[in-house]
């Protein structure tokens, strides 16, 4: 079955760096596009990026272009997302998604915190 697993969350002050990693399972990796979606407490889950299969196509939303950057290795059947300069606004829950014959799968989620 299909399973995400996210890693990399964590307490971060403004203006640093994280990490995200998701470990997927359960289907052919390079054939899925991969996206990151954040809920931060009291507000509707959002997109955050998607890439394409091959990684060719990458998509953002405005408050995180030029900070995050989605990628993929379809060796490792990982996707990542690189976030830079954050602030306290993109404290959130990340969830890694993919959606399979009609079916949408989420990790479990990781939780970032950005404060000083």
């Amino acid at each position: 079955q299909v399973q995400l697993v996210e890693s990399g969350g964590g307490l971060v002050q403004p203006g640093g760096s994280l990490r995200l990693s998701c470990a997927a399972s359960g289907f052919t990796f390079s054939t899925a596009a991969m996206s990151w979606y954040r809920q931060a407490p009291g507000k509707e889950r959002e997109l955050v990026a998607t890439i394409s299969n091959l990684g060719g196509s990458r998509n953002y939303a405005d408050s995180v272009k030029g900070r995050f950057t989605i990628s993929r290795d379809n060796v490792k059947n990982t996707v990542y997302l690189q976030m830079n300069s954050l602030k306290p606004e993109d404290t959130a829950v990340y969830y890694c998604y993919v959606r399979r014959v009609g079916v949408a799968y989420w990790g479990q989620g990781t939780q970032v915190t950005v404060s000083s």
